[in-house]
């Protein structure tokens, strides 16, 4: 298989991105415009009542981002103008018909125009109400699935998903697909439908009995994790994302069309400079002195890889769908085979890194961390959560029952911090002790056909054995963090 020249293959191409505004959305952005500036167009699909606030989200939330600084000193004074021929930001639902677009003008120029669909829209929160995730996540695919089948020259359609729709299974985890109603636990039954159904049905039910939208929330969260669990996924988030990776499946009839699945991602390894980050670490909470425990096996691997290769990746495996049309191709873009890496060296570099750079508390003064309290079992956190906290909370209800309830709102107050920790964990246990690797032959592949067949081979690695580990931690991702935090 040849791949010939990326910045050929993207020369003149219109491309259609879902999720604009997400972060591997706005790394895609920057990389095809400072690599390939003769790209026809970029469309993006984002949330937003109207143009005029889609255009705002653009130069506020796109491309106003530090991420863009070397694309803007590369343009000067047509940065602008740049850009303004370059994007069309368009305001859409992905959980609608025909991507929520009203404009048939415009519907009627994608459908014709587009080369590539790349889907990058999704909510990654697992703990997330079923039917925000189940519309995004799930129909939402199934809607990108119908409209790409309108693209009348539409040469690929991209889908990025994640690794851990796996659930909680250790051991090798290979690149297969999920054929439609397939459960992790063999439960039969899964049908998208009825999932929906289940979805309506529980809303209609709280509307007749006057629940309040925090009690909908909440009944719509536990319904997710519910779910989820009666077919073997942990959380809400790989549950739904697992079904849409099967409507892809199922649906795309003879669309070119990738999945991608990458692991845990992290800040830029390289471009457009090292470091470039968005949200909030538990590097932080550390660093702040107030995450003094880690639950979980130190010398359990952790699949992270830096979020420049995934899209390096997705480009690679765009073209060479396009120019090498096969079966559906799953590739997981992860570091646990080729380099892996341990919790146990992730606290050795925090704890070296911030007692060299110490964070400075609001009096000025640097926070002294040590090395954090390891529980190595749920039983182990359990107990610890008994003696820290729980007894104290039980002295505070028989103290509230005998002074009038004098201490209520500190007992509420702590009551639904414990409540809310205790979910978190239950949530996120199966990543704390996750004891698997994800295979990634089909990615190694495409590695090796790029070495051999990509004339930019340099400018789109995506290998993670280039990584050391070290470095990275200590002069790319943790900087790249607090410089985040600060901004």
């Amino acid at each position: 298989m040849e791949l010939g020249s990326a910045l050929q293959f993207l020369d003149n191409k219109s491309i259609l991105v879902t999720g604009g505004t997400g972060f591997l959305a706005k790394i895609f952005v920057e990389k095809i415009l400072r690599v390939q500036p003769n790209v026809k167009k970029l469309y993006l699909l984002v949330r937003a009542a109207d143009h005029k606030s889609a255009i705002h989200r653009l130069h506020h939330e796109i491309v106003g981002k530090d991420l863009f600084r070397n694309l803007k000193e590369k343009c000067g004074i047509n940065f602008s103008s740049f850009i303004a021929q370059k994007i069309t930001v368009i305001p859409g639902d992905l959980t609608h018909q025909d991507l929520g677009l009203h404009d048939s003008d415009l519907l009627q120029l994608l459908c014709k125009e587009l080369d590539v669909l790349l889907n990058l829209a999704a909510t990654t929160n697992f703990d997330e109400r079923y039917d925000v995730a189940l519309d995004l996540n799930t129909l939402g695919a199934k809607y990108v699935v119908d409209f790409a089948k309108k693209c009348a020259k539409l040469q690929v359609l991209v889908h990025v998903s994640t690794a851990y729709v796996s659930g909680e299974r250790s051991g090798l985890i290979v690149e297969n697909s999920y054929r439609m109603g397939e459960t992790l636990n063999g439960v039969t039954g899964l049908d998208v439908n009825i999932e929906k159904q289940v979805v309506e049905d529980q809303l209609h039910l709280l509307r007749l009995q006057g629940a309040s939208d925090k009690d909908v929330t909440i009944a719509m969260k536990d319904l997710g994790i519910q779910r989820a669990r009666l077919y073997g996924w942990p959380n809400t988030y790989v549950f739904t994302k697992a079904m849409g990776e099967m409507m892809v499946g199922e649906l795309k009839d003879i669309i070119p069309a990738v999945i991608i699945r990458p692991t845990i991602i992290t800040s830029t390894y390289k471009e457009p400079f090292p470091g470039w980050v968005e949200g909030i670490s538990l590097a932080v909470g550390y660093a702040k002195g107030k995450l003094t425990f880690f639950l979980g096996d130190l010398e359990a691997i952790v699949d992270v890889i830096p979020a420049d290769m995934v899209v390096n990746a997705i480009i690679v495996a765009m073209i060479a769908e396009a120019r090498h049309q096969q079966p559906q191709t799953i590739y997981q873009v992860g570091s646990s085979i080729r380099n892996p890496l341990r919790y146990s060296n992730l606290q050795d570099y925090g704890f070296r890194y911030f007692t060299k750079n110490p964070w400075i508390n609001k009096d000025g003064k640097p926070v002294i961390v040590s090395k954090v309290t390891v529980m190595n079992s749920m039983d182990s956190f359990q107990r610890y959560m008994a003696f820290r906290y729980l007894l104290l909370l039980k002295g505070l209800e028989l103290a509230n029952a005998a002074f009038c309830h004098f201490f209520q709102g500190v007992y509420s107050n702590l009551n639904r911090k414990i409540n809310w920790v205790m979910r978190l964990v239950d949530i996120y246990r199966p990543y704390l002790f996750f004891n698997a690797t994800f295979d990634d032959l089909n990615t190694e592949k495409l590695r090796m056909t790029a070495r051999t067949s990509l004339v930019e081979n340099d400018m789109f690695y995506f290998d993670p054995k280039s990584i050391d580990w070290e470095d990275y931690f200590m002069n790319i991702h943790i900087p790249g963090i607090v410089e985040y935090i600060f901004k």
